[in-house]
């Protein structure tokens, strides 16, 4: 048997892949610091997992309408607009098996063969695949320190053809926790509704957002934007539920249609427990929000603080998210103990496995060579360690 052209070019994720490489390592017993991961390190708020507990005795195990059931539609709304002032009807939300999921419909719906999607690099690794896993045309358009890795409206409109269907963006951003500025994002939305480009606003790390940085969700900036936007969203971030997989879109009703068609095709429906356990977490007890966002802001502020003081790096502040993307380019060229020469951000990396055991992912990966991410989403002495390795490391 042979498998198809199109997952033949299918690259895996690196993220998931540097990961496994640092397991393999651990496995063979060797101590291994973990920075790899976007996923938070703490468990999923007691009350949550009651929640799903409660759900299974009272026999909420069967299957539930494809898009999601009416609860945690109307939590999903509710929550939104309570947070940031924007109304969305029931038949504008779809609920799907997590984040990445509700992006993959996006463009399987949204988009035919040729289309052209504009991603701003750095991105998250599965932006590229998932355009062209459905026959579309990465456009990438770079962005720069300097400016925050934020794309201007300029750039915006430069790259926009006969051909563009569609602007994915990111803010707070994986991989750099870049938050787009108010006017910067206001600037965007205008080009949007000037061209008719649909603008895919993947805002999973709305919660995290640090001081001196102000979250504003793209839908916001008037009806006239709010129709030419899609919103992805989901509790895995802000609610440490990576692993119970529910994730959502907020889109004009004819494109939600299209979803749900699609999904009732694909997965069924998403997790029943999932989804009466998200109930909880938009409707229950918020202060673990404000829990969590103490020992990230703690984190980020050490973080920051150490490697600000680092030979040869340098990065933007995180904004938002728990990531800090930093260059090593002024290490290229170094020769290192056994006759390996640091030629670019994958050789950093696996040249920081192997000599510090200390695991990150390559810029290569994000579409930004010459950095690399460190997730700070673990505990402060994994941290603490993992710096004192990686200083020792550059030094």
């Amino acid at each position: 048997m042979q498998t198809s052209d199109l997952v033949n070019q299918l690259a895996p994720s690196a993220t998931i892949a540097a990961a496994a490489k640092a397991k393999e390592l651990r496995d063979s017993g060797v101590n291994v610091l973990e920075f790899t991961l976007g996923e938070p390190d703490f468990t999923t708020p007691a009350h949550i997992c009651d929640a799903a507990k409660a759900a299974m005795d009272a026999g909420h195990t069967h299957y539930t309408p494809a898009v999601g059931i009416p609860a945690l539609k109307k939590a999903i709304r509710d929550a939104f607009e309570r947070d940031y002032g924007v109304s969305y009807k029931p038949s504008e939300v779809t609920i799907s098996n997590g984040a990445k999921h509700a992006l993959h419909n996006v463009l399987a719906v949204c988009c035919n063969p040729g289309d052209e999607v504009i991603i701003p690099t750095p991105y998250w690794v599965s932006y590229r695949a998932l355009v062209e896993l459905v026959g579309a045309i990465p456009v990438l358009v770079e962005t720069t320190e300097e400016s925050g890795f934020c794309m201007t409206a300029e750039q915006f409109r430069g790259a926009i053809t006969d051909k563009t269907k569609m602007l994915m963006l990111n803010s707070p951003s994986n991989p750099t926790g870049s938050v787009y500025p108010v006017e910067a994002l206001e600037a965007l939305a205008r080009v949007a509704v000037e061209t008719g480009v649909t603008v895919l606003s993947d805002e999973i790390y709305s919660k995290l957002i640090y001081e001196g940085h102000t979250f504003r969700t793209f839908a916001s900036f008037g009806d006239d934007v709010k129709a030419h936007t899609i919103i992805v969203s989901g509790v895995s971030k802000a609610y440490a539920m990576t692993g119970w997989r529910i994730g959502w879109t907020l889109a004009p009703e004819n494109i939600s249609k299209a979803i749900d068609k699609l999904q009732s095709q694909q997965t069924s429906n998403p997790c029943s427990i999932s989804q009466y356990a998200a109930v909880e977490a938009l409707n229950g007890p918020q202060e673990c929000l404000s829990e969590m966002m103490v020992a990230f802001q703690a984190r980020r502020n050490y973080v920051v603080e150490r490697m600000r003081a680092m030979p040869g790096l340098t990065f933007v502040d995180p904004g938002g998210a728990f990531y800090v993307f930093f260059n090593v380019s002024s290490h290229f060229g170094r020769e290192l103990p056994g006759g390996m020469t640091v030629d670019n951000s994958s050789d950093f990396c696996t040249a920081l496995l192997a000599d510090a055991h200390v695991a990150l992912v390559t810029g290569d990966a994000f579409g930004a060579p010459g950095y690399v991410r460190l997730s700070f989403a673990t505990n402060m002495e994994t941290i603490t360690a993992g710096l004192d390795a990686l200083e020792k490391f550059l030094s």
